[in-house]
């Protein structure tokens, strides 16, 4: 594993750097440090190619990410007739209580699978309106220590355990540089409601491997999600990283294999039939593909997870109806209920249960994905 490299940044009253102090350059005194003044320290990361190296693709991971990508396309272009789920954690960070979950959603997804075609939500960077626990790769310990080499490798490996199971993953790439540590297990992405505007988001999605979905914005902004698709179909040119972690020029070829969101806003939820027929109605017009997927959860469910109900069964209705530009939903679901804050005594934190959103337990979970399979395959629902 290759060490850390620690840089102490600059201030004001430090020693100048070379070049940056001194009588030099004809200034006769010493001059102030203009770089790093509020930079304390830079970390050198470890390369995404020796992260790679170390927890490898294995044959059946590779299996599960090609097969699922293909899949989730067939759905997205309307050959594949099954709905999208895509359920789990609002966040992971605890690695066994998400590999527990894993091994109940591939179970259950054996008795739904002809119908409901279930992605895992395996989410590990959370963006934050003010602060708070950002995610399992920028704090992994849960205690402010922010070990993100810890938290890539510990993601990674999450990652690896559940397509080795046959299950395929989905989540939000928040950081630019993240990809390039996981990408290659992840089956569809999604770019969050804070950065579908981010042109570096938009750049970052115009060269991922998978599906992408766009969330409208907080506000209920749905312009924004449909500029981030267009724009995302383009091929783009953009500083990033290469694979031994050098700064470099990434030239992409455009994704086209983008959808919005429908995920609510402050003036409240957009997954009632009037709101899908603006949406379809605003894609038609932008003259792109008119399929969506709808948000369960945040402004959709009020934040309230015993909402969710409501709009899974409003989905699964409007399909029974018909629409066919709803392929997808997404639930926010966990082995327990609610949520919880992070304790100051880590030993305290109830086994199962959410840092971040509320979620539904798992037997809601169950009960909703079975009954969706009922009436989707035009069975009664109880």
């Amino acid at each position: 594993m290759a060490k850390s490299r620690r840089h102490r940044g600059v201030g004001w009253g430090a020693a100048p750097r070379a070049g940056e102090g001194g009588s030099s350059g004809g200034w006769g005194e010493a001059r102030a440090p203009v770089r790093d003044l509020n930079v304390a320290e830079t970390v050198s990361l470890v390369s995404p190619f020796e992260v790679r190296e170390d927890i490898p693709l294995t044959p059946a991971g590779h299996r599960t990410v090609v097969e699922s990508r293909e899949i989730v396309k067939r759905i997205l272009n309307g050959s594949d007739k099954r709905l999208l789920v895509i359920a789990g954690p609002c966040s992971i960070h605890d690695d066994q209580a998400a590999l527990e979950y894993a091994q109940r959603l591939v179970d259950l997804t054996r008795e739904v699978v002809d119908r409901l075609y279930v992605v895992m939500r395996v989410y590990f960077e959370k963006p934050r309106t003010t602060v708070g626990w950002k995610g399992l790769i920028n704090d992994p310990h849960l205690d402010g220590t922010f070990d993100m080499e810890t938290g890539i490798r510990k993601a990674r490996r999450i990652l690896l355990a559940v397509t080795d199971m046959g299950l395929p993953t989905a989540t939000e790439f928040l950081d630019p540089i993240t990809p390039q540590y996981i990408a290659d297990l992840i089956t569809w992405a999604a770019i969050g409601a804070r950065t579908t505007e981010s042109q570096t988001h938009r750049q970052m999605a115009s060269g991922l491997s998978m599906p992408v979905g766009y969330k409208n914005a907080t506000d209920g902004n749905l312009e924004i999600a449909i500029n981030a698709l267009q724009s995302a179909q383009y091929a783009h040119s953009f500083l990033g990283i290469d694979e031994n972690g050098r700064t470099a020029v990434i030239k992409t070829r455009g994704n086209r294999w983008g959808h919005v969101i429908l995920r609510g806003g402050r003036d409240g939820p957009n997954y009632d039939p009037q709101s899908v027929a603006h949406a379809i109605e605003a894609l038609r017009e932008a003259k792109l593909p008119t399929r969506l997927m709808i948000d369960c959860s945040h402004a959709n469910c009020g934040k309230k997870h015993q909402n969710q109900e409501l709009v899974w069964n409003s989905v699964i209705q409007q399909r029974l109806e018909g629409n066919t530009s709803l392929v997808g939903i997404m639930l926010e679901s966990n082995l327990c209920e609610g949520n919880q804050l992070l304790p100051a005594d880590l030993s305290t934190l109830r086994y199962g249960v959410s840092v971040t959103d509320e979620c539904m337990g798992w037997a809601k979970t169950e009960e909703l994905l079975r009954a969706g399979h009922r009436a989707l395959g035009g069975e009664p629902s109880i």
